[in-house]
C-alpha cells in the first residue's frame, strides 16, 4: 500500500468514526429536547458563545445536526454581537437644552404642590426671586413630567386637608358629652356642652345642666360671643345635627360674626376632633370614677381639662403638650424627675425641676 493509499484510508476511517460520534451526540440531544419542561432561555453570555462557536461550523454541516436552536438563530445572535460591537449609541449628544439639576426640579415640583394657585409664570417670577434661572417651557415639562396639572386644574382638586390647613385659625369643633351621676334619687344624666378649637386643641367647658333647652343654649351663646369668650368673629363652628342647637342658638352666634355649619346625618367622623375628645375624657377620666354629684362631675371636668391642656401630650400635633407651663423644664436631661398627679393620681405627669440642685426632703416625723 502505497504512501497516498494509506493516508486516504486513515482519514477515511477518522472520518467516519468523529461522524458516528456526532451521530451519537444528536441523538442524546434529541432526546434531552423532547424532555425539556419549557423552552430554554439561554442568558447574554451563552448566546455570544454558542453564535461564535456555530460561527465556526460548515453551514452545510450545521444545517445535518439536530440543534437546540436553529442556525438562523444562532446567526441571528452573531449579527447582534457584530452589532453591538460597533453600536456609538452611548457616546451620541442629543439636540436640545441639558436637563436641569435634580435639586431644582423638586424645588419646582415643591412650589406647586404648596401654591395651587401660580401658574408657570408665577412658579417663574417665585424661581428668580430664589436665585434659580429658568424659562416658562422647562417648569411646564417639569410639571408634566411628574403628573402635576396647571394651575387651573390643580386649583379645583383641593383636598379636605388642604382646606383645613387653609382654615384652621377659624375652626371650631363642639358637642355634647352626657354622663350619668349616682344621687340619691337614682341615676341622672347630665349634658356638658364643650367646645374645642381644632389648631391647638383647647377645650372650653361651656356649661353642665341637666337639662339643655333653648334658654340655657341662648344663654351660652351669650357667654360664648362675649369679650371673654371662646368664639371670636370669622370662626366657623363645626357641629351636630342634635336638636339642642336650635335655631335661636344659631342666630345669635350668626349675629356675633361665628358661622355655625352642621355636619351631614349619621357622619361623627367629620366632627372627629370633638368626637376624640369625649372618648378621650370617658376612657381616661370619668370611667374611673364613680361620680355622685354635680360638684364632683365638675371638679373632674376642671382637672381633666387642666391636664389636657397642660400636661398631657397629643399625638395629632407632633406628640407635643399644647400649654405647657415654663417651670416644667420640658425637654431638659438635668434636674430631679418628679411626679405630679390630679383626682388621687388618676392623672399622672412626669417632669423635671427647674433647679437641679434643688433636692426633696420627708417632712420630719412628729414624736408620739
Amino acid at each position: 500500500m502505497t504512501r497516498r493509499k494509506f493516508v486516504t484510508e486513515l482519514k477515511r476511517i477518522f472520518e467516519s468514526s468523529q461522524e458516528a460520534v456526532i451521530y451519537y451526540l444528536t441523538q442524546e440531544i434529541k432526546f434531552l429536547a423532547a424532555h425539556l419542561a419549557r423552552r430554554p432561555n439561554p442568558a447574554s453570555s451563552e448566546k455570544i458563545a454558542l453564535a461564535r462557536a456555530a460561527k465556526a461550523v460548515d453551514p452545510a454541516y450545521l444545517e445535518k445536526t439536530f440543534n437546540l436552536f436553529t442556525p438562523a438563530t444562532l446567526y441571528r445572535w452573531h449579527r447582534e454581537l457584530i452589532r453591538q460591537k460597533w453600536d456609538y449609541s452611548k457616546r451620541r449628544k442629543y439636540p436640545g437644552r441639558p436637563r436641569i439639576s435634580p435639586d431644582l426640579e423638586d424645588l419646582i415640583v415643591k412650589l406647586a404642590l404648596e401654591n395651587p394657585n401660580d401658574g408657570y409664570k408665577t412658579l417663574q417670577g417665585r424661581l428668580k426671586i430664589l436665585g434659580f434661572k429658568t424659562n416658562v417651557e422647562t417648569i411646564q415639562n417639569v410639571l408634566k413630567r411628574n403628573g402635576i396639572s396647571p394651575s387651573p386644574v390643580r386649583n379645583n382638586q383641593l383636598t379636605w386637608n388642604d382646606f383645613l390647613e387653609i382654615h384652621w385659625d377659624q375652626l371650631t369643633a363642639t358637642d355634647f358629652l352626657t354622663w350619668e351621676v349616682l344621687t340619691p334619687f337614682g341615676l341622672v344624666s347630665y349634658y356638658i356642652l364643650f367646645f374645642i378649637r381644632l389648631k391647638d386643641r383647647k377645650v372650653h367647658v361651656a356649661g353642665i345642666t341637666v337639662h339643655p333647652n333653648e334658654d340655657w343654649m341662648k344663654q351660652i351663646a351669650r357667654n360664648l360671643t362675649t369679650a371673654d369668650g371662646c368664639l371670636r368673629p370669622g370662626q366657623i363652628l363645626i357641629h351636630d345635627r342634635g336638636g339642642q342647637y336650635c335655631p335661636a342658638f344659631k342666630r345669635i352666634l350668626e349675629e356675633a360674626g361665628v358661622k355655625p355649619i352642621a355636619i351631614p346625618p349619621r357622619s361623627p367622623n367629620l366632627n372627629a376632633y370633638a368626637e376624640r375628645w369625649v372618648k378621650s375624657v370617658k376612657e381616661q377620666c370619668l370611667k374611673r370614677l364613680i361620680i355622685t354629684s354635680e360638684k364632683m362631675l365638675r371638679k373632674a371636668l376642671k382637672e381633666y381639662v387642666a391636664y389636657y391642656h397642660q400636661e398631657r401630650c397629643h399625638q395629632g400635633i407632633g406628640n407635643i403638650i399644647p400649654f405647657p407651663r415654663t417651670e416644667d423644664n420640658i425637654g431638659s436631661k438635668k434636674g430631679e424627675i418628679v411626679r405630679k398627679s390630679r383626682l388621687g393620681r388618676l392623672l399622672n405627669y412626669y417632669h423635671r425641676e427647674q433647679n437641679p440642685e434643688f433636692t426633696r426632703t420627708k417632712p420630719p416625723k412628729m414624736a408620739s
